[in-house]
């Protein structure tokens, strides 16, 4: 009997083979697309759904490729030729919300914008806040260590989960981590699953750490400076200063210009870049006051709004980036971290890559923990072997900053071939030691975090 045959005879009507699942399980939001189309989805109810698949997929030695929404960058849900995609989007249910002990149980195809949503009546929320927060899954955010505009006050989401639920690659299941803030019994293995691109298990729930709402007003800022240089030096100047923002982002000349063609919006002078800036809490207005001081010493026109709305529209100039990258060709969306001083020193290495190349590279930062999305926007529908020299330049530049080849998308396919030159290769092959006692046929996720060119 063949694989397919076996998932329908344990599965029904879950198992998936019209060829519009097949062709969309072969991309995520990266653009990036596998060779051909995978065997079937899987679209999982339950736990016992994704064991019954595991079970199949380990004793016929058939790859599995765990999806959520797939609205990843790094290619790491991709499916090819052979394998089969086992889908948790359907898996949607919040199974516990304890407000007293700031905790919540959910299954992990439950969006950000959802969860946030029904936790708000309850006076918590969770902090991990992706640009695509409206679509991706909290499954998701865990399988790639997510982060988002709220890192820099709130952390990311290695920061706001207890445990998680994993079946392993052989159908067991593992309740790992715990339901109080301390608990230190054994390895964490927690956190070892969060960020781990699906290459350990099936993430079937997890116990999020929620804050309490955050009281008092919030405050935008605007500065805008002749250059990105200047604008990445004030927001270490902010950053230096001692108060702490929610939001801090940088936008370049060009990602500036980009948005605000797309919207519509008056065209800023060449070169302009912009930080725009949120306080909020008890202290917002005080600390909006002193941030703008900052930043008008450090030579930028500064704006400061009190306004709620008009701070949300602010901020969607931001959260407009990505739309405003693919109106201009085909996007490689990169995303490299440096120590947040050396922010003006990252905005230098990627204009030399520029101007060595003759590319463009719009870049965006999350300045407030270091974060950079360059942008490689390049003609046609792949991305050239000389738009991979520049980018790999980039993240060598990135490592000799003391960075790091990715803050928040993951490896996946896309980033694989660099990553020993960040971990060494004692500590890639340990790595991947790990990876095999968890899934010892090496079943989940082939090809992707750790495979080679």
């Amino acid at each position: 009997m063949s694989v397919v045959a076996q998932l329908r005879d344990a599965l029904s009507d879950i198992v998936d083979t019209t060829p519009e699942a097949l062709e969309a399980a072969r991309a995520d939001a990266s653009g990036h697309r596998s060779d051909g189309p995978p065997l079937a989805v899987v679209h999982a109810r339950t736990v016992a759904d994704v064991q019954a698949t595991m079970r199949i997929a380990t004793a016929t030695k058939t790859p599995v490729v765990v999806r959520g929404a797939g609205t990843g960058l790094a290619g790491g849900a991709n499916a090819g030729a052979g394998e089969i995609v086992l889908s948790t989007a359907r898996m949607t249910r919040i199974l516990e919300i304890l407000p007293d002990d700031l905790l919540a149980v959910v299954e992990p195809g439950i969006l950000n914008a959802d969860l946030n949503a029904a936790l708000a009546s309850h006076g918590v929320w969770w902090a991990p806040d992706p640009a695509s927060r409206a679509i991706s899954t909290v499954g998701g955010n865990i399988a790639t260590g997510a982060g988002g505009l709220l890192c820099a006050k709130y952390g990311v989401v290695r920061d706001a989960v207890l445990g998680v639920d994993l079946v392993l690659a052989d159908g067991r299941l593992l309740r790992l981590g715990h339901r109080t803030v301390k608990g230190v019994t054994g390895l964490d293995l927690t956190s070892l699953v969060i960020g781990s691109e699906g290459t350990l298990g099936v993430i079937v729930g997890a116990t999020l750490k929620l804050r309490r709402t955050v009281e008092g007003e919030i405050c935008t800022l605007t500065a805008s400076f002749p250059s990105v240089r200047e604008a990445a030096v004030a927001s270490a100047c902010v950053t230096a200063s001692g108060v702490q923002p929610a939001i801090m982002e940088l936008m370049d000349g060009e990602s500036l210009a980009a948005v605000h063609a797309l919207l519509d919006l008056p065209a800023p002078a060449p070169g302009t870049a912009q930080l725009t800036i949120q306080t909020d809490g008890a202290s917002a207005a005080a600390d909006a006051d002193r941030i703008a001081e900052v930043l008008r010493r450090a030579g930028g026109d500064v704006d400061v709004t009190h306004d709620l709305d008009e701070g949300e529209r602010l901020l969607r100039i931001r959260r407009s980036m990505h739309a405003a990258m693919a109106s201009l060709g085909t996007t490689l969306i990169e995303d490299v971290s440096v120590p947040r001083s050396a922010l003006p020193a990252m905005f230098d290495e990627i204009a030399r890559i520029e101007q060595a190349y003759g590319i463009r590279i719009p870049t965006v930062a999350h300045a407030g923990d270091g974060n950079l999305h360059p942008n490689f926007i390049v003609d046609g529908p792949e991305v050239p072997e000389r738009i991979w020299e520049a980018a790999g330049e980039l993240f060598r530049g990135a490592l000799r900053l003391g960075g790091t080849l990715t803050g928040e998308h993951g490896v996946g396919t896309l980033k694989s071939r660099w990553l020993a030159d960040e971990l060494g290769d004692d500590q890639w092959e340990l790595q991947r030691q790990i990876v095999r006692a968890f899934d010892p046929l090496g079943i989940l996720n082939p090809g992707k975090v750790f495979a080679r060119a």
